[in-house]
């Protein structure tokens, strides 16, 4: 099939830096561009037509999804529902959306994770207040996380005093109704985005933190550096992508005193620190994947 005959839209967030890079690299390799936006898509059940601004979306060969939601919010779980409908009447999708439904809740993504026997950080996840607060005192200090969120957003570390019981109970008021509770990690200042496409090791990069903060995220100041694992790590890594079947996924990973842990597996990956990293222009070979996949399909 030549490419310039196939249709590959991106669905994505106009204006976002990895949503425009992945739409302008499908535009060089294919001659289409087209960016699409959930909030604009339309699904009519009467006559099951799917379409954006008036283009009917089954016309299309191949969806990529980048960015389902500028925030993760379980209204994602909504537009992943309409988009895993169109891809039951035969339109392809890297990746799937009903596997990236299992990555955008944070307790679905844990279980999965914990199903798969790979190591991850002490949790524990309830809705009761006290039998939370018992989790605190036990790590003495802990890690609250929303169930969804990205980049460490609405997190709080919390220790376990009184100070610490009042945070518990305001992260809880704030409408945390499930509590999900993580033992505190101290981290080698910097933790790990090892990186997959096709189900193949791509790269790895470290996330290392700014002096001072408490997490390694590029939102608190950190930066990108190139690195390069052990075999045991990239290992460890290749096995828990693996329990999710990405087309294009990022295992974040730290280094402990008690073994390598996980933290999550990303349902999008990441574009900007394989490039300021690694240099390496991740679009061009995920678009080069999609290319081949249907191709030869």
């Amino acid at each position: 099939m030549n490419n310039k005959s196939l249709k590959i839209g991106i669905i994505g967030l106009p204006g976002s830096w990895s949503s425009e890079h992945l739409a302008d690299e499908i535009e060089r390799q294919t001659g289409h561009r087209s960016l699409i936006h959930m909030e604009d898509v339309c699904f009519d059940l009467e006559s099951d037509t799917i379409h954006n601004k008036g283009t009917e979306l089954a016309g299309y060969d191949a969806f990529m999804i980048k960015k389902i939601g500028a925030e993760y919010s379980p209204d994602l779980l909504n537009r992943l529902e309409i988009l895993t409908h169109l891809s039951r009447k035969g339109v392809r999708f890297f990746s799937d959306p009903a596997r990236i439904m299992g990555l955008l809740d944070r307790m679905s993504c844990t279980l999965k994770l914990q199903q798969g026997k790979v190591p991850i950080p002490a949790t524990v996840i309830t809705e009761n207040l006290e039998e939370g607060w018992s989790a605190v005192e036990d790590y003495g200090r802990a890690v609250l996380k929303p169930l969804y969120t990205s980049k460490a957003r609405g997190m709080r570390i919390i220790e376990a005093d009184n100070r610490g019981r009042e945070e518990f109970e305001e992260f809880k008021a704030e409408g945390n109704k499930m509590l999900y509770i993580q033992k505190w990690v101290p981290l080698p200042g910097k933790d790990l985005g090892i990186v997959f496409l096709g189900n193949e090791y791509l790269a790895t990069y470290a996330r290392v933190a700014k002096e001072g903060s408490w997490n390694t995220t590029t939102n608190s100041g950190g930066k990108y550096e190139a690195f390069e694992p052990s075999q045991e790590i990239i290992d460890l890594a290749q096995r828990t992508q693996a329990l999710f079947g990405l087309d294009f996924t990022c295992v974040d990973l730290v280094e402990t005193d008690d073994g390598p842990k996980i933290f999550e597996v990303s349902a999008f990956g990441g574009f900007r620190g394989l490039k300021e990293a690694n240099g390496i222009d991740g679009a061009e070979l995920y678009v080069k994947h999609v290319l081949k996949e249907l191709n030869h399909a």
